[in-house]
This record gives C-alpha cells, sequence and structure tokens, in this order.
C-alpha cells in the first residue's frame, strides 16, 4: 500500500475547511427522522459522502442490495440499527461498524421503538443526494433506470 497520487501542489497550504454545526438542520427530512449531507461527492472532490442519518422509531429501512461501484460503511451513533452482513441480521448499537465492498449484499433497518443515528459513508464518492431525495418519488416505469444510475442493485 501507498498513499494516493498528489492532488494538491502549492507549497502554502490553503484554508479550505468546512464546518458543519451540530444543531445544523437536516438536509432532507426533519429532526429526529431526516438526513444531513456531512461531506458531499463535490464537497470532497470525489473521494468520499459522509452522511448521518436520523431514524424515528420503526422507521424500517431499504431491502437486501448491492452497489458495484462504491463501498458502503455503517457507524452506529445511538439506538439500534438492524444491520443486514449479506448472511445475517445483526443488532447494530452505539459504536458498531460494518463495512460492505463493492458488490456485498446488505440492508438497513430501524425496526425498534426508539430513534436510531448512524453515519453512512461511501467510497469512493457518488452523487448519492439525488437518490436520497428522489427514490421515494420515482416512479414504477422508471425506477429500473433510476437504480441503475444510482448503482443500486435490489435482490429482494
Amino acid at each position: 500500500m501507498s498513499y494516493p497520487d498528489q492532488v494538491y501542489f502549492d507549497s502554502s497550504g490553503e484554508v479550505s475547511a468546512t464546518f458543519r454545526a451540530a444543531g445544523t438542520p437536516p438536509d432532507l427530512g426533519t429532526p429526529g427522522d431526516g438526513m444531513h449531507y456531512l461531506a458531499t461527492t463535490e464537497s470532497t472532490r470525489g473521494e468520499f459522502g459522509l452522511y448521518r442519518v436520523m431514524m424515528k422509531p420503526r422507521a424500517g429501512g431499504p431491502s437486501t442490495h448491492f452497489h458495484r461501484t462504491i463501498s458502503e460503511s455503517f457507524y452506529i451513533l445511538d439506538g439500534t440499527v438492524r444491520l443486514f452482513n449479506g448472511e445475517k441480521w445483526i443488532e447494530g448499537e452505539a459504536g458498531d461498524f460494518l463495512h460492505v465492498p463493492q458488490g456485498g449484499l446488505h440492508a438497513f433497518r430501524n425496526d425498534s421503538d426508539a430513534p436510531a443515528e448512524m453515519l453512512l459513508l461511501f467510497t469512493p464518492g457518488a452523487p448519492r443526494e439525488e437518490y436520497f431525495e428522489q427514490i421515494g418519488r420515482i416512479a414504477a416505469d422508471e425506477r429500473a433506470a433510476f437504480l441503475d444510475k444510482h448503482d443500486s442493485y435490489f435482490v429482494d
């Protein structure tokens, strides 16, 4: 293993950090049941996408699927999130982590009577915001093309 190719060439560094306060409202949904776009593919120059997912009690979640171009990692911040690792469901609790490489079957759900919160990390970055914002609105006849565009292949 070695370091990636250099992408910054100036000798003095630059002021380019971004800060998001904990109390910032979610970018999608509502407080307690929404998604925070912490670091998008655009803001990370395609390196990764990081999202804070807040789920209300019994929110459910997506069924089993895989991605061909991106890995997905889950870090549970609070509550209990059921994570499917391709073989079995695991009760993930605060501090638990699941990494799913490209092609790995996975799913997640909040089936508990309490809210849950987790971080989702996609690498390399992909423009997931459109997926999150539109998946519930896609017409049946457009769904297959939309899922293919967003590297989401459901097996259930």
